[in-house]
């Protein structure tokens, strides 16, 4: 999105308003992004894993560990090079983990 901004911006008159436009919302779109991500936590417990999130309206969601299949880690190649990835443990699909096959390692161990 913003290499598209950025080239509609070299162009002719009206393509700079429209770039601007474009990169305009594709800042916003990353500052959403980023706003989630920072509002996100994962707890693991000897008991439960939990995913809480929001800014104005918290939301929690639970896993029993004894209830777990498969955890599964899902990482991009990005992802690998920033240490982020996305955790699948039961019903739970978290984003943006830190660490994340540290804490899958985690839930591994304390899960049956």
């Amino acid at each position: 999105m913003g290499l598209l901004g950025g080239v509609a911006l070299m162009g002719g008159w009206p393509l700079p308003i429209v770039g601007a436009g474009i990169l305009a919302i594709g800042a916003v779109l990353l500052l959403v992004a980023v706003w989630q991500w920072e509002r996100t936590h994962v707890v693991v417990t000897t008991q439960k894993l939990y995913v809480v999130h929001g800014t104005l309206r918290r939301r929690a969601a639970a896993v029993r560990l004894s209830r777990l299949g498969a955890i599964e880690l899902e990482q991009t190649l990005l992802g690998r090079l920033s240490g982020y990835g996305t955790l699948v443990a039961g019903e739970l699909e978290i984003d943006f983990v830190p660490e994340p096959r540290r804490v899958c390692g985690l839930v591994a161990r304390l899960g049956p």
